[in-house]
């Protein structure tokens, strides 16, 4: 897997004036508290969530690797353990195969730096965040460590636009979401930290979402997360939806170019999806 860090050049920063100023004139709602936009078949789209996250852990799993079992492991309940990589059986309501109604929802996590960010304190803060959580330039020292330089998924004030976080929050939060993620084994298994596994949390990403082009109108119900790292800066969507990854074709595209990868997930939210023409 390849990762892009890029300095920023007179073309890039055209670019980026440009998009801004298209995303200024474009008709794009303003999300309610209680609202994210996301995009699917290359249309900007709109998220109404109706209650709660979920993480699923099931009896037999060990989220927090104490080599003891969930349902004998009470303290692995306290604190949600949103896990990247990991595959549950059933979603939030218990249902499985043909009776399970879940989506996915792919989120896409920009996995790269637009500025080659050398500064640790760049990295999203510790105001606010759940405890055991890395953060602030411990963080930013950490993920500069792996990946060469810090992603803009965990810059405070990131260099791309992202849908999460929410319009005037602080970067790490978002509307009806978990406040942090676990992607220790997704780090393992990708080879950026050594066996075995170990938690590794982390504020929750600044991220964008992506629905297949057959769920563009879907009533609530629940979405499983399956998070898509983006390594190439150029893949990333503008606000409006004119171009990046957009849709699920799009994505699959830029998987197959080696510039973006999914991982699954037992992170669970539930919303309604509408079309711009349903909005009107």
């Amino acid at each position: 897997m390849k990762f892009a860090f890029v300095r920023p050049l007179a073309a890039l920063t055209l670019g980026l004036l440009s998009t801004l100023t298209l995303a200024q004139s474009a008709n794009i709602p303003n999300p309610k508290q209680n609202q994210t936009l996301g995009y699917g078949a290359s249309q900007l789209l709109l998220f109404t969530y109706t209650q709660s996250f979920d993480c699923v852990d099931q009896p037999l799993v060990d989220l927090d690797y104490n080599k003891k079992p969930a349902q004998g492991d009470p303290n692995e309940f306290q604190i949600p353990i949103c896990q990247a990589a990991v595959q549950p059986t059933v979603d939030p309501s218990g249902l499985k195969g043909s009776k399970d109604p879940t989506e996915p929802l792919f989120v896409l996590v920009p996995l790269f730096s637009v500025d080659n960010d050398q500064n640790p304190n760049d990295a999203i803060s510790c105001d606010g965040v759940v405890p055991g959580t890395n953060c602030g330039s411990a963080l930013g020292t950490t993920l500069i460590k792996l990946f060469g330089a810090l992603p803009e998924a965990f810059k405070a004030k990131p260099l791309v636009y992202t849908q999460c976080p929410d319009l005037n929050l602080p970067a790490g939060t978002c509307t009806m979401h978990a406040s942090r993620l676990d992607l220790g084994l997704a780090l393992e298994k990708l080879g950026f930290l050594p066996p075995p596994p170990a938690n590794f949390f982390v504020p929750s990403p600044n991220h964008s979402h992506i629905v297949l082009n057959s769920d563009l109108n879907t009533d609530a119900i629940w979405w499983e997360v399956i998070p898509v790292l983006v390594t190439n800066p150029n893949d990333w969507p503008t606000r409006d939806g004119s171009s990046g990854i957009t849709s699920y074709d799009k994505m699959i595209v830029a998987e197959k170019a080696g510039d973006a990868v999914q991982v699954p997930s037992n992170y669970f939210l539930f919303f309604r999806s509408q079309g711009m023409q349903h909005m009107r």
